[in-house]
């Protein structure tokens, strides 16, 4: 089994610059290592939001599968382009099956619910933000922003799902 990280702190990383797979070093605030590190943040909520979930029900596996992916756009990133970029078409097949059970929308809906759909909500937004990064980062990231745009709609439609028999708390708008 090949390992991949032999020492955690490396101290490499002391004056403000890391490196990536091909070992040119550039500076931390690069927008590569912003787009790695809100879709790292990302990943993390998404761990968040499997804990919320039922371990053995659909949704956790889906997540679960997530978090697989948005690994993938880490690599992709890291290996500027090297690794090949998660397909936003099966994401988009699964985010039309689970809305189709869902009634229809007539509002926009507020965060909130159940624990899970709140997490599922806090995960839609950090992925809105993960996005704008890889955007930032012009057409060289411009299949995983597709990926992620995607994402954020399963992260909206998930919190519904993990709402639904529920009503859920909508905009009132000025209509107090």
């Amino acid at each position: 089994m090949k390992h991949r990280i032999n020492r955690v702190t490396t101290r490499s990383g002391d004056t403000g610059q890391s490196s990536l797979t091909d070992g040119k070093r550039i500076d931390k605030t690069d927008a590569v290592f912003t787009a790695i590190g809100d879709v790292d943040e990302l990943n993390c909520f998404v761990g968040v939001l499997v804990t919320e979930l039922e371990p053995d029900g659909p949704f956790a596996g889906l997540c679960q599968g997530v978090q697989q992916s948005l690994f993938d756009i880490g690599a992709f990133l890291a290996t500027r382009g090297e690794t090949p970029a998660p397909e936003a078409e099966p994401l988009e097949a699964e985010v039309a099956e689970l809305n189709a059970e869902l009634p229809p929308l007539t509002e926009f809906v507020l965060p909130g619910g159940s624990r899970a759909a709140a997490a599922a909500h806090v995960c839609r937004s950090v992925c809105r933000r993960a996005e704008r990064s890889l955007w930032a980062m012009g057409d060289e990231a411009e299949a995983c922003a597709r990926y992620l745009n995607r994402l954020s709609d399963f992260f909206f439609v998930l919190a519904r799902c993990c709402n639904a028999g529920s009503i859920e708390a909508q905009w009132r708008g000025s209509k107090r």
